[in-house]
């Protein structure tokens, strides 16, 4: 833990996530920046840029929320919807490790001539699931807004707004950029900044209208809300998206920009890194599962059973006699 200062503005490496505090203002949150990791998810499966783009949002998204578990569990981001871009699925699993792929219309997408369309007119209507996943015997837990056109950032202060009650901002930014190389690569960057004061009057959660009350009943005024938290919300709003995925912007220096005034404290940060969790043991116990006259249906025209993961996409083959319980035949 460290206060912030300009001789604390070293360079900093991607594929980092960085917990910070104000103090001044009560606030803490996270800023994640992805190079590497979300490049390579891109470039395995060739996305078309606004497709790209959407999904380096979902994965940024992703990080900053999943980052916060205390547990060695897994946290899912996962859109259904009825847009060019149906379906996306981000798996963050503690401490470390993402991984994700898009579902999209090619067709759609490839007719597309307004590239700049904009998240929420990719995803169109349906619901953004966060899922928590513990592991072993507890529970999960899940949260789930509609999504009707907004943005994933938007969609966040929802599901905050409803499920957890906390007074929450979130910025997202993707882009390719150049970084030395001889093509562009992918980029992403997010901020989280949350309103939590110590003493908890202080986030006031508005009151609903009476409803069926008797007429002329007063309807509770909304309550003002608080002056730290309208400046941090305020300072947020200055950011501009290249300033969240430059590399010659750190996340330390995004901070000192944002917040120096006010005094920021950083915390120990924590790598990301793109990796799956398919294994050939994992896709194996899956098929056995499968009632042998299933599995015929899966068997290709060389007589193999070819599973291909669609987060990483590799492919795993398989001789179906080898799938077979080793008494020899399904029970």
């Amino acid at each position: 833990m460290s206060d912030l200062g300009p001789e604390s503005l070293i360079d900093g490496p991607d594929d980092r996530i960085l917990p910070f505090q104000v103090e001044g203002l009560d606030v803490r949150g996270r800023v994640v920046r992805l190079g590497p990791s979300v490049d390579a998810m891109i470039a395995r499966h060739g996305y078309p840029p606004i497709v790209s783009k959407v999904l380096g949002e979902a994965v940024a998204l992703t990080a900053l929320l999943g980052s916060s578990l205390k547990f060695e569990g897994r946290f899912q981001l996962q859109t259904k919807s009825d847009g060019l871009i149906d379906m996306i699925v981000v798996d963050f699993e503690a401490p470390d490790r993402v991984r994700g792929y898009a579902r999209f219309n090619e067709e759609g997408v490839a007719a597309l001539k307004d590239a700049r369309l904009p998240t929420g007119g990719l995803l169109g209507r349906g619901h953004l699931a966060l899922t928590i996943d513990p592991g072993g015997d507890m529970a999960r837990y899940q949260g789930v807004v509609p999504l009707s056109g907004e943005s994933l950032e938007d969609a966040a202060h929802q599901y905050f707004q409803q499920s957890e009650q906390i007074p929450t901002r979130v910025r997202l930014a993707v882009a390719e950029a150049w970084t030395g190389g001889s093509i562009p690569s992918w980029r992403a960057g997010g901020l989280l900044v949350q309103f939590l004061p110590e003493a908890g009057a202080r986030v006031r959660v508005k009151d609903l209208d009476p409803g069926d009350a008797p007429e002329g009943a007063a309807v509770p005024a909304e309550p003002e809300e608080d002056d730290a938290w309208t400046e941090a919300q305020a300072l947020v709003e200055t950011i501009e998206d290249h300033e969240l995925i430059d590399p010659m912007v750190t996340s330390e220096r995004l901070l000192f920009r944002l917040f120096h005034e006010r005094g920021v404290r950083v915390f120990d940060g924590s790598g990301v890194q793109e990796k799956c969790r398919c294994s050939r043991e994992k896709v194996e116990t899956m098929l056995r599962q499968f009632p042998e006259e299933d599995r015929r249906d899966m068997v290709a025209d060389d007589g193999s059973i070819v599973v291909t993961c669609e987060f990483c996409s590799t492919r795993y083959r398989f001789d179906p006699d080898d799938l077979k319980p080793r008494g020899g035949e399904d029970q």
